[in-house]
Parts: C-alpha cells; structure tokens; sequence
C-alpha cells in the first residue's frame, strides 16, 4: 500500500498492543528455519508447474517429493486485524499464525490457498490493511511455499466505529503520517479502509503470490483468475485447472454476478473445450446450493463427509447462472468455501461435490477447534482426495472427490 508503508502499525498508543506486537512476528518466524530447510532436504527429482490461466501469464515451478501427489493447504477466514483497538485482537492473530505453522508443519503441502476473509477491515481503523495482510501470508512466504488468494466479504468492509468510542475512553489517538509525504494527514487519519484494488495491488508484489486482479470488466469483483496446474514431464498438457472467483461482500453484494459466469464460460471453452482437463473451484462464500446438500444442523449424515455441522449455510443474496455452468460441465470435480466457521462437511451435489474449509484463524466468531482442509491431486490416474488437519495435529474428515 502506499499509504500503508508510512503509516506502519498505527494501532493504539496502550501497552498492551506494544508489548504483543513483538510477540507476533517472533511467532510467525519461529519455525522458519527449521520448515525451510526439511523442504529443500527431501529429495526433489519432479516438478509440478502453477501457470497462470491468462494471456501472458507468468510461470513459476513449485519443488515436489519425487513420485509425490500436488498438495494444497486451504486457510480460511483468518480474520487478522480484528479488534484491532483492543489488545486482545492482537493475541488471536498469533494464535492464528500458530494454527498455520502447525500445519505447514505436519502436512509440509506445496501451495497454500487463502479462502477469504484474510483480515476483518470493519476492524482496521486506518489505511493499513496490507499489514495485517502480511502478517498473514507469512507461515507460506516464510517457508517458500507459493500461495493464491480470493477475497471474502470482510476483507474490505467499510470500517465499523465501535460505539463505546463515544463515551468515557474516547477515539484512540492514531499517529498520523507528516504533512508533505505521499499521503496527507488527513487522509491518513479519516479511518478509511482499505479497497480490493489496493489490497490486492500489495498481494501480487509478494514473490510467491499466484494471485491476481482478474479482468477489469468484473470489478468491483477482484480476484478472478485461473491457474493452470501441468506436470514438468510436459508443462503444456495440464493437469488441472483452478478457478478463483470473487463471492462480493464488503464493499459490494454478497453474490457471484452474470458477468463472473459469463467469464468462466468464456475462460473455460477457451483453455478446456472438450472438459477433459478436471477443474476445481475455489471461492468464499457459498452458494444457495449449499443450502441444498446440508445435513440437517446438528449431525452429518453419509454421503456427506465432516465433522462440524453447528449452523445453518450462510449463503450468497442470489444465484445469477455459476451454479448452473458448473454443474453442466463434466470436468467440474469440486467447490471449495469458507464463510461459516462452525461448518467443515463435503456433500455430493449432482455431478460434483459442494465442500466447506476449515475455520483456520481465531479472529471471527465461534469457539471450535480450528484447523485447514488439505487437498491432494494426483496426476496419473487423476485424483482429488481431500482431509482436515486439526491445530492439535489430528486429521479427519478423508473423502475422495475425484
């Protein structure tokens, strides 16, 4: 960002916030050395290769264990920077970057996707979002492990004045940028936050990040794109195709448009006319499909596959025409969401099977344990298997998709 930079951490001026900033950063990095170096001690004799799915798209080559399968960890609703002016908020972030590096750890996965609700900017009192954006792409830049993302419907909500600001403690005093730098002081303290342009605009400046703005005809929708996954055997037949798309919230409704589905059917008979090539989605919040397939709250009956079912499917305010693309394409093997925290089953919708994350961070609402759905491909035959792995190492939750 570039008003971010200036600013730095403008949180407030107590003790608290000062004392566990340090906290976290020692806790992002404290595992690094120890991750990078079992990466690049394994033994890599084979390569699977991220392209990006767009005209000019640039190529990047991920290390995997010879004769390995392509694994994938799915961090969702992460919530960082939430209660951002109590030191509390501070305290679930590095619970949450603890959440990461265990499973980074146990599952040492060769890409990371982040699901969406990254942060929480009703919380973020200032311009600063891409720092809390950051902090939580760390466990993966950390260890050198590239990674893609798509927003949720927190992740640039308007911020939201906390009404106890209006009585005895007052507005937390903000330390604004001097006069004369790229952003005013003004604008440096009008509590504005931080837009999907600018975050994402920070986001592709990463090395490592596959993340993309996506054509500019969908915004105010960002973050629709499509990687390509092929084996290095030959980097021009792929493997498989991963659609992000941008599920709106925040700033804008909370639904995926016509236009959006437009794109991926024009995208998808471009790059995989005869749907020979599997395809799996990725987005934040669930489609009115979801509500569907749901196992009655409560318990989760079979075909369907979890082991949280604690509430009722939030989903999108309408269904505009993706559903029916997806479910009408063969080669369409998966869903994955976010959004609900206390919700982590797959169930088998039609031809392709509808599947939740796991509540990765401790910002957001509940209290169950959290933990990362893993997602695992392999090439020859094709596969899709998926599990959860849980903050305290346990794994759960084994489905074959594909």
């Amino acid at each position: 960002m570039l008003c971010s930079n200036s600013i730095q951490m403008e949180r407030t001026n107590r003790s608290l916030w000062k004392t566990v900033l340090p906290l976290l950063f020692l806790s992002v990095f404290s595992t690094v050395g120890s991750s990078s170096s079992s990466r690049h001690h394994r033994g890599v004799s084979s390569t699977i290769r991220f392209r990006l799915g767009r005209d000019g798209g640039a190529e990047s080559v991920v290390p995997m264990r010879a004769g390995a399968a392509l694994k994938i960890a799915v961090f969702a609703d992460l919530h960082f920077g939430e209660a951002e002016s109590e030191g509390w908020g501070a305290v679930q972030d590095v619970n949450s970057i603890k959440v990461m590096n265990t499973v980074l750890d146990d599952e040492t996965p060769d890409f990371v996707i982040y699901l969406g609700d990254v942060i929480t900017a009703n919380n973020i009192m200032v311009a600063n979002a891409s720092l809390y954006w950051d902090q939580a792409i760390s466990p993966a830049q950390s260890r050198g492990i590239p990674w893609a993302s798509v927003f949720g419907n927190h992740d640039d909500a308007a911020f939201e004045w906390p009404l106890e600001w209006f009585s005895g403690p007052g507005i937390p005093q903000i330390d604004c940028p001097p006069t004369g730098t790229s952003c005013s002081g003004e604008e440096g303290c009008s509590f504005k936050g931080t837009g999907r342009l600018e975050l994402m605009k920070n986001e592709i400046t990463h090395k490592g990040s596959f993340s993309s703005f996506g054509p500019r005809n969908l915004w105010p929708s960002v973050s629709n794109y499509v990687l390509q996954v092929s084996s290095s055997n030959n980097p021009e037949s792929p493997v498989a195709f991963l659609y992000f798309l941008d599920s709106g919230g925040g700033s804008y409704p909370e639904v995926i448009s016509s236009v959006q589905a437009e794109w991926f059917q024009q995208k998808s008979k471009q790059i995989n006319s005869d749907s020979r090539v599997p395809e799996i989605i990725f987005w934040h919040i669930p489609s009115t499909a979801y509500k569907t397939v749901a196992p009655k709250v409560g318990g989760i009956q079979k075909p369907c596959v979890g082991s949280i079912n604690k509430e009722s499917v939030a989903s999108q305010e309408a269904e505009t025409g993706i559903m029916n693309l997806l479910v009408n394409r063969t080669s369409v093997k998966a869903i994955f969401v976010g959004h609900n925290h206390g919700l982590d089953w797959c169930c088998p919708y039609q031809k392709l099977w509808l599947c939740y994350a796991r509540h990765t961070g401790y910002g957001g609402y509940g209290d169950w344990p959290r933990g990362a759905r893993i997602l695992e491909i392999t090439e020859k035959p094709f596969s899709l298997k998926s599990w959860i792995r849980m903050e305290d190492g346990q794994m759960h939750s084994e489905v074959v998709l594909s």
